[in-house]
């Protein structure tokens, strides 16, 4: 799976081959990497998908394996608290209604955001476990 920030899309990868492209929302400030809980940035980086959300207050969450290795040395050297619980989800509960109007800005506080009907693809599609990497 690949996330580029800049263009706003999340791929969904088999190889080199896209399988599918979605048009999503990020972070409410995203230019930049992640660098501490309250900034409002999705992060950049390589992580995981590394487990499925049953309780969100959004339509399904796949969990980000953020913070890495990286961002917690970031974090100790700048004295910060890195965050976490980022996540790829849909609306948020009863909200499924906005649709494809929730991408005309950047909503989450760090996460990536697709329509309910999208999220119920990726739900389906992708395997935890699965490598994810989100470019500026």
């Amino acid at each position: 799976m690949l996330v580029l920030k800049g263009p706003r899309r999340l791929l969904l990868l088999r190889g080199a081959r896209v399988l599918r492209d979605y048009e999503i929302a990020l972070g409410n400030q995203p230019v930049g990497p992640k660098r501490h809980h309250l900034d409002g940035r999705t992060p950049e980086g390589r992580y995981v998908l590394d487990g499925r959300v049953v309780d969100s207050r959004f339509h399904h969450s796949l969990h980000i394996s953020y913070p890495n290795a990286e961002d917690l040395a970031f974090a100790r050297r700048a004295g910060v608290d890195p965050g976490g619980n980022v996540m790829i989800h849909g609306l948020p509960d009863g909200e499924g209604w906005i649709a494809d109007s929730h991408r005309t800005y950047d909503w989450t506080n760090g996460c990536i955001a697709v329509t309910d009907d999208e999220m119920n693809e990726i739900w389906e599609l992708v395997d935890d476990g699965t490598p994810i990497e989100i470019r500026p």
